[in-house]
C-alpha cells in the first residue's frame, strides 16, 4: 500500500470516527492534522494525546484520552499495514 493509499483509509476512518456527532463531512481540518502527526507518530499514547489536542481546539470539547487512544491504535495500525505492503 502506498503513503497515497494509507492516508485514504486512515481519513476514511477518521471521517467515520465523527466523536462529536456532527457528521462525517466536518472533520476537513482535524484529520489533516491528525493524518500528518500519523506519518511521524508510531506510540499510540502519543498520537493519542495529538488528536485528543486537534479536536479539543477546534471544537473546544473534550474527547476521553482512551477513545483517542483507541483510534491512534487502528490508525497505527492502518500505517504498519502500508509498511509491510510496500
Amino acid at each position: 500500500m502506498e503513503n497515497i493509499e494509507m492516508n485514504k483509509k486512515a481519513v476514511a476512518m477518521l471521517a467515520k470516527w465523527d466523536p462529536f456527532k456532527i457528521g462525517e463531512d466536518n472533520y476537513d481540518t482535524e484529520t489533516a492534522d491528525v493524518v500528518a502527526a500519523l506519518q511521524e507518530i508510531d506510540d499510540p499514547s502519543k498520537l493519542g494525546k495529538v488528536i485528543q489536542q486537534v479536536y479539543e481546539l477546534s471544537f473546544e470539547q473534550w474527547i476521553p484520552f482512551e477513545d483517542c487512544v483507541e483510534i491512534a491504535r487502528k490508525l497505527i495500525a492502518i500505517k504498519y499495514e502500508a509498511k509491510c505492503i510496500i
